[in-house]
């Protein structure tokens, strides 16, 4: 207020003085000139103040020196000019000169704008910055990344100093923000963290996809940087971005793709009131299915597994207490069929996810027994007690290596969804089943081993430079199973669009560049049944999606499971054979089994 003021006061006077200099030829003119020229400035002071107050222009409404105050202010300058010099032409004689009110009302303006300039130019300028700052490169010269180094610059203990801008804009290419320049394009991020001494790229570009976040981390930890981002759009639409918000790479954002998002209100009608069983209750996904059908009500929730240390966790996580003694835990086996026969007929569920499985896959390389006796058999087993009760809807959740299988896990999942089929065809009730990528954070999942091979101080172990993934998240994966429950239809495998395949190498390298340590990086080669690159359909397989854009529906070729009849525990070489002859729909000879077991 106080240099809105003096501004005017100084424009008037000014402006007067050099109007009448000289013309006045009496004392008495010349104080009468004054009297009125110092009368006006003081109308003109109480109405820029007064103006000013109301529009709440002096109490905050917009930031000192910014876009919006300049316009506030000029209008509210421009606007009591006018109004001043057409009352001054109203007046016979002139209150005063026609041409000082309007002179002076555009030079009392640049005088505060040139004062704002100023003060802002010192607010930003001189910071002394922490000595532990380290120089960061912002990309992204747009509203967020303006509003993250105006935040750096209010800020100087902040631990990043803004030294420049990289944006593939053009237009911005001589753009200053507080001082900082851009100073290249994303292709010029080598040459420009050499020139500044950058040890951080700030991705300070909200609405960045997935697939951009990772090609710029990839660039920028070649270039020796970390690289940290702000949230996205949704969280900042109701607050402006600050240097709190600069949070490190979160393995979501390098999914290559959004998350999927499922309206479950709409589908999971099904679960309420109904009786529903998980097997492999305790596992990460068998888990968090339990939790999330717990919130539509079931009439009753029966979670069935071998782990009773898996149980507990997750009874804790659902019931807030672990005393084992509910009647929703079932400690059993699927590989004992009389158990899960009395399970079934006892409790009589209406709804079943079947999550137990063995799935680690350089494990069941060298136990191939185990695979068929728990992913085949023990599969046959709960479709099997299923039907006996008259099961409403059966989901047998599968992986990704089901399709044109090449290791044991492989095959004996792309058998438990033949077997899944093949009931589909013999029962009354919906059974379908559900292929996964790798599921972030799961069980055994790439990034818990390499956190741990971190925590220990390393090396990271890759198989290959070049192997590639599909992931999704938990949360993706278990609205998955309870979508397929509702949209499937029998004898299916539905497959979620996962988007592009990851290199596992970009995931440890983020890892490691998030924990700041050295770890190196060392390639153990593929190992045995282990692919390169993994499909999500096998090559005699087509794909429709008539319910929802990314969740392709499979139609599944059946295998009776009087195939399995013969089957004894003859040895590792004898179940890998088997599996492999059955995944890969040898039919003649799986006549000739039907035929020995009649």
């Amino acid at each position: 207020m106080t240099l809105d003021g003096v501004a005017l006061l100084f424009s008037y006077l000014f402006f007067t003085v050099v109007r009448y200099w000289g013309a006045a030829d009496t004392q008495d003119a010349t104080s009468a000139i004054a009297e009125h020229a110092l009368g006006i400035a003081l109308v003109a002071i109480v109405l820029q103040w007064s103006v000013g107050s109301f529009l709440r222009m002096y109490q905050g409404r917009a930031t000192v020196a910014s876009l919006d105050e300049t316009f506030l202010l000029a209008s509210t300058v421009v606007c009591i000019g006018c109004a001043l010099s057409l009352v001054n032409i109203a007046f016979q004689p002139y209150v005063i000169s026609r041409g000082v009110p309007l002179a002076a009302t555009f030079m009392a303006l640049f005088v505060m704008l040139l004062g704002r300039a100023v003060w802002r130019l010192r607010q930003h300028g001189g910071v002394r910055w922490s000595e532990s700052a380290v120089p960061a490169l912002v990309f992204g010269a747009g509203a967020g990344g303006t509003q993250l180094v105006a935040s750096m610059m209010r800020n100087p203990a902040s631990q990043l100093r803004p030294v420049g801008f990289l944006d593939d804009d053009p237009w911005k290419r001589r753009l200053r923000v507080a001082g900082v320049p851009v100073i290249g394009s994303r292709g010029e991020l080598a040459s420009a963290a050499r020139e500044t001494g950058a040890g951080v790229l700030v991705i300070a570009i909200p609405s960045a996809s997935p697939e951009l976040i990772r090609e710029v981390s990839r660039d920028a930890r070649a270039c020796g940087l970390r690289v940290k981002v702000i949230p996205g759009v949704d969280d900042l639409l109701a607050e402006r971005v600050s240097i709190r918000d600069v949070r490190d790479i979160d393995i979501h954002d390098v999914l290559g793709r959004n998350p999927v998002e499922t309206d479950v209100s709409s589908i999971a009608g099904y679960l309420t009131g109904k009786r529903v069983l998980v097997t492999g209750a305790g596992g990460s996904i068998g888990s968090e299915l339990c939790r999330q059908i717990n919130r539509w009500g079931p009439s009753e929730l029966i979670m069935l597994d071998r782990d009773e240390s898996g149980l507990h966790a997750t009874e804790l996580s659902i019931m807030g207490r672990a005393l084992l003694d509910s009647g929703s835990l079932v400690l059993a086996d699927i590989r004992d069929a009389a158990a899960l026969g009395t399970v079934f007929r006892e409790r009589q569920p209406q709804v079943v996810f079947h999550a137990a499985a063995l799935k680690h896959l350089t494990m069941l390389e060298q136990y191939p027994a185990e695979a068929m006796k728990t992913n085949v058999v023990g599969t046959a087993n709960v479709l099997e007690a299923a039907a006996a009760v008259g099961v409403e809807r059966f989901v047998n959740i599968s992986t990704d290596k089901a399709a044109d299988p090449s290791s044991v896990l492989g095959c004996s999942k792309r058998v438990a969804e033949r077997l899944t089929a093949a009931m589909a065809t013999r029962d009354s009730g919906t059974y379908l089943s559900v292929r996964f990528g790798n599921v972030l954070g799961s069980r055994g999942s790439v990034l818990t081993a390499f956190a741990a091979q971190i925590a220990a101080g390393g090396p990271v172990t890759v198989t290959h430079p070049d192997v590639t993934r599909y992931f999704m998240t938990v949360d993706e994966a278990v609205l998955l199973v309870i979508q397929a429950a509702a949209i499937g239809n029998d004898g299916e495998a539905l497959i979620l669009d996962m988007g592009e395949p990851i290199r596992i190498q970009d995931v440890a390298e983020q890892l490691i560049d998030q924990s700041g340590r050295p770890i190196e990086i060392v390639y153990t080669g593929l190992r045995e049944g282990e692919k390169l690159h993994e499909v999500l359909l096998s090559e005699d397989e087509s794909s429709a999606r008539p319910v929802h854009p990314l969740v392709s529906h499979v139609a599944v070729p059946p295998l009776d499971a009087r195939a399995l009849r013969p089957w004894r525990d003859d040895g590792h070489d004898s179940a890998r054979a088997r599996m492999e002859r059955w995944a890969a729909h040898d039919e003649p000879a799986l006549l000739a089994v039907l035929q020995q077991s009649r």
